[in-house]
C-alpha cells in the first residue's frame, strides 16, 4: 500500500505510490527488529552467568579490560533497542498512513479513528494516479492538540452532537484545520423564517434570527472621507464585474451593496462567530469562515473582484509581517481573474515605513493603478487617525 504524508502546510493528504523497493524496506527493517530484540534476549538472559564467570576470573587474574569491554557491548546493545523501538514506530505509523498523528495511542476517540482510517476505493485502483486507498483529510497542525481533537470526536453516533461552541474555534485557531467530518445531528433552535431578496439584504429581521446587530447603510453610497470609493465608480472601472470575494467581509455591508449591482459576493469572516455567520445568512448572503493565515478555497482566476478592507492586521494571523503580507497578496492574485480588479479599502498603513514596504509589495504584481488616495481616517476604535490606503487595481494578462 502506498504511504500518505500529512506534514505539509496546507492540511491536504498527499499520496505516495507503493512499490517494490518500499515493501521491501520495511520487511527487512521488520527482521531487523527481530533480530536486534533476539540478541537482546540473549544478553539478558545468558549474559549473568557469563558475567558471573567474568568476575571470578577477574579477581582472580586482576584484569579489568574485560570488564570495560563487556559493560561496552551491553550499552550497545541497550542503544540498538532504542533505535529499533523508533524504526518500528515510524513503520506503525506509515502503516497506519499519518506521520503528525499518532491513530495507536489508547485515548483517541474511537470515532476519529474510523474517520481517519483507511477506505478502499469503490472501484479499487485508480489508473491516473495509481492509488488505491483513500484518506479523509485533517490539518497536520491537528496533531498538536491530539486532546482537543479527541474531545471534538467523542460523541455518541446517530445522537444530537455535544454541546461544546468554543471548541472548534479552539482547534481552528490553533491551525487544525480542516476538522474531521462528524456523525452526530447538529442542534438547532427555532428561528422566524428569513424574508425574500431583495428584502433580507437591509432588514431587521436578520437581527431577530441571529442576534446580531451591524448594519452600514451610508457605506459605499455616501462618501466620508477621500479614502472612500463609492460601488458605483469602482464597478464602472472594470468590465462584466459578476462574481467577487470580500475578505474580512464583517456583517456583510458590502456582498449586499454588490447584491442591489446583481453581483455575487461570498463573504469572508476572519471571527468564527456563529452569530455573524447566521446574521450574514440571513441576509441571504453567503458566509465563509476562514483563519488570517489559511489558503483560499478557491481555483485560480475565477473572481471578478477582491475586495480587503482595513487589512488583515485587526485580525490577527501576523498580519504586520512582511512575508506574511506577500503570502496573503499573492493568494489573492491567484484567484482573481486576467482584468479583474483588486479593491484595497482603507487600508492602515501604521508608518512612513510600513507604506514603502507596502506600496513596493504591491508593485510586484504589475497591477494597472485605476485609483490610488492615501490619507487619515478615523481609527474604527476611536483612538485616533491612522493613515490609509485606499486603491483600485487591475490584475494584466500574464504568460
Amino acid at each position: 500500500m502506498g504511504a500518505v504524508n500529512l506534514s505539509i502546510g496546507d492540511g491536504t493528504a498527499r499520496f505516495r505510490r507503493s512499490n517494490l523497493c518500499s515493501s521491501s524496506l520495511h520487511i527487512v527493517m521488520l527482521v531487523s527488529v527481530v533480530i536486534t530484540n533476539l540478541f537482546a534476549l540473549y544478553a539478558f538472559k545468558f549474559a549473568p552467568a557469563a558475567m558471573a564467570g567474568k568476575r571470578s576470573s577477574i579477581n582472580q587474574t586482576g584484569n579489568p579490560g574485560d570488564a570495560a569491554l563487556l559493560s561496552d557491548r551491553i550499552s550497545l546493545i541497550v542503544r540498538e533497542i532504542g533505535s529499533s523501538e523508533k524504526k518500528l514506530s515510524q513503520i506503525e505509523k506509515e502503516i497506519l498512513g499519518y506521520e503528525t498523528l499518532d491513530l495507536s495511542k489508547r485515548k483517541l476517540a474511537p470515532e476519529l479513528k474510523l474517520f481517519l482510517s483507511r477506505h478502499p476505493l469503490p472501484l479499487g485502483r485508480d489508473s491516473r494516479t495509481g492509488i488505491t486507498v483513500m484518506v479523509s483529510s485533517v490539518g497536520h497542525s491537528c496533531g498538536r492538540r491530539v486532546d482537543l481533537l479527541s474531545q471534538f470526536m467523542t460523541y455518541k453516533p446517530g445522537e444530537l452532537c455535544p454541546v461544546a461552541a468554543d471548541l472548534p474555534s479552539k482547534l481552528v485557531s490553533n491551525g487544525c484545520d480542516p476538522l474531521p467530518r462528524r456523525r452526530c445531528r447538529s442542534r438547532t433552535s427555532p428561528k422566524p423564517d428569513p424574508l425574500p431578496l431583495p428584502l433580507s439584504l437591509w432588514d431587521p429581521i436578520s437581527e431577530k434570527i441571529s442576534g446580531w446587530k451591524g448594519f452600514d447603510k451610508k457605506m459605499w453610497v455616501t462618501a466620508r472621507g477621500k479614502n472612500d470609493f463609492l460601488i458605483d465608480e469602482v464597478l464602472a472601472l472594470g468590465t462584466n464585474i459578476r462574481i467577487g470575494f470580500d475578505i474580512n467581509g464583517g456583517s456583510g455591508d458590502f456582498a449586499a451593496r454588490m447584491a442591489e449591482k446583481n453581483v455575487t459576493v461570498v463573504t469572508s469572516l476572519l471571527n468564527n462567530s456563529r452569530t455573524l455567520g447566521d446574521f450574514v445568512a440571513a441576509r441571504g448572503l453567503f458566509p465563509l469562515f476562514l483563519i488570517p493565515a489559511e489558503r483560499l478555497p478557491f481555483q485560480d482566476s475565477i473572481f471578478d473582484i477582491v475586495h480587503v478592507m482595513h487589512g488583515l492586521g485587526e485580525a490577527g494571523g501576523g498580519g504586520s509581517r512582511p512575508e506574511f503580507m506577500e503570502f496573503f497578496l499573492f493568494d489573492v492574485d491567484r484567484v482573481l481573474r486576467s482584468g479583474g480588479l483588486l479593491w484595497l479599502d482603507n487600508w492602515f498603513l501604521a508608518d512612513e515605513k510600513k507604506k514603502v514596504e507596502f506600496t513596493s509589495l504591491v508593485d510586484k504584481f504589475g497591477y494597472k493603478k485605476l485609483k490610488w488616495v492615501v490619507g487619515e481616517k478615523s481609527d474604527l476604535s476611536g483612538s485616533g487617525k491612522k493613515v490609509c490606503l485606499s486603491t483600485v487595481l487591475q490584475k494584466p494578462a500574464r504568460g
